[in-house]
């Protein structure tokens, strides 16, 4: 089987804050963000890679039963974290624009082991809900 990761979903508080936040910060493109803020969309999502998109959904979804799907909240297994390989150039601009925005890098690794082998620099940052987000560069 050849799989792909297609989206994840992360639960916030404020799905317009935390769009601008990995817009603007983390420097991920908005999808449907205009259309949720004009009420079309049920929430917005930034995309990760061509493939790839992270769905930015409101803890009041939680509590009720998802219209489209039938599950009642989440799964119930908590994340630790999501990590985000980007290029060397990228990884630099980011730290300056989390420091930019006062993002507190909340932890560092050198070394460290991933889907694409040995990273040789991470770093970890919360966004706005306390979601942790890892990034790295792979040489």
């Amino acid at each position: 089987m050849h799989a792909r990761l297609d989206h994840l979903v992360c639960w916030v508080s404020d799905p317009g804050a935390s769009v601008d936040f990995y817009e603007q910060v983390v420097g991920l493109p908005g999808v449907r963000a205009a259309e949720f803020r004009d009420g079309m969309a049920p929430f917005p999502s930034v995309r990760v890679s061509p493939e790839t998109i992270l769905d930015l959904m409101s803890f009041e979804a939680m509590r009720g039963v998802d219209e489209g799907t039938g599950v009642r909240g989440s799964a119930g297994h908590p994340i630790n974290h999501l990590c985000l390989a980007v290029g060397k150039e990228d990884f630099d601009a980011l730290q300056v624009r989390l420091k930019q925005h006062g993002v507190e890098i909340t932890g560092n690794g050198a070394n460290s082991f991933g889907a694409q082998g040995i990273a040789p620099e991470t770093m970890f940052f919360p966004d706005p809900d306390g979601n942790v987000i890892e990034v790295r560069y792979y040489e």
